[in-house]
């Protein structure tokens, strides 16, 4: 019987993922100790360097906060891939904030500290380009979206595909361009057959979103669709409860509305949306599309 290539990939991803991590070599030592019978040292995966990647830290330990007040590059604890992590909740706001004029060389530095990444399984499964952000690193108004898709993956900018220019017509229409906003997506990677990030990935990545909004500092973010909601609030609701009202995220006032893929799939929420954008638009004083 014929097997899904979609799950082998996912698999091969994860297994790949472990590899890197040295899981098995800490298994294959932890195995060596018991059959010699010895105290002999061993390389634990706190101290196993992966060439090019990052130095990776045990499976059990939870997203720590440097002496910096910046995010560190950990593994997520194996609770906290299990369970939502709000990015309120993820680390503390920096005491310091980047002074305007500076903040598109810090959105860099962030970018260039990502590298070729490879911290979640999203890394081996066919992912071609890591899709950081786009738009004004001083802009008043910040959308997060899901995931990159397939266009995003070719080009490296998010929503530059269909749901981007539907995307493109709603900036427009609250009277803002594109190049005033700043957009940025929960993950970096193209998950496989554009399926919602799992969340070792969401929770993986998130600390990188949650530094481009300290740096951008955004008066206002919209999440679009219920996956963004969840992982920037920590909370799995329906999307009817969670619209028509602000949520504070990381001391930004977050409005939550449909993804501009959903929209194109169901034309008729689109005035919904609107309702949503409306309610943005009123708060930051814009008077929309003349």
């Amino acid at each position: 019987m014929a097997v899904a290539a979609e799950p082998l990939v996912q698999l091969r991803a994860y297994v790949e993922y472990y590899r890197d991590l040295g899981v098995l070599d800490f298994y294959r030592t932890r195995t060596m100790e018991a059959s010699v019978g010895t105290e002999a040292e061993t390389v634990s995966v706190a101290s196993t360097e992966i060439p090019g990647t990052f130095q990776a830290q045990p499976l059990l330990v939870e997203p720590t906060v440097s002496s910096e007040d910046t995010l560190s590059r950990t593994v997520p604890a194996e609770s906290a891939i299990a369970k939502l992590l709000s990015l309120s909740a993820l680390a503390p706001l920096p005491p310091v904030r980047v002074a305007a004029p500076d903040r598109a060389a810090a959105l860099e530095a962030v970018r260039v500290e990502i590298g070729d990444c490879t911290r979640c399984p999203l890394a081996y499964a066919g992912r071609r380009t890591i899709v950081f952000g786009d738009g004004d690193p001083r802009a008043r108004l910040m959308f997060v979206g899901e995931g990159p898709g397939a266009d995003e993956d070719a080009q490296g900018l998010p929503f530059v595909g269909k749901s981007g220019q539907l995307l493109n017509n709603m900036i427009a229409a609250m009277g803002l361009a594109r190049e005033q906003v700043y957009i940025a997506n929960i993950v970096k990677c193209r998950p496989p057959a554009n399926r919602a990030p799992e969340p070792i990935e969401a929770n993986t990545c998130t600390q990188f979103l949650a530094r481009q909004i300290d740096l951008v500092q955004p008066e206002f973010m919209v999440a679009l669709g219920a996956t963004a909601a969840m992982y920037l609030l920590g909370v799995k609701q329906p999307l009817a409860s969670l619209r028509g009202r602000f949520h504070e995220v990381r001391g930004v006032q977050t409005a939550i509305t449909y993804h501009p893929a959903f929209l194109l799939r169901d034309p008729r929420q689109k005035g919904e949306a609107w309702k949503d954008l409306q309610m943005v638009m009123a708060a930051m004083g814009l008077k929309g599309k003349a």
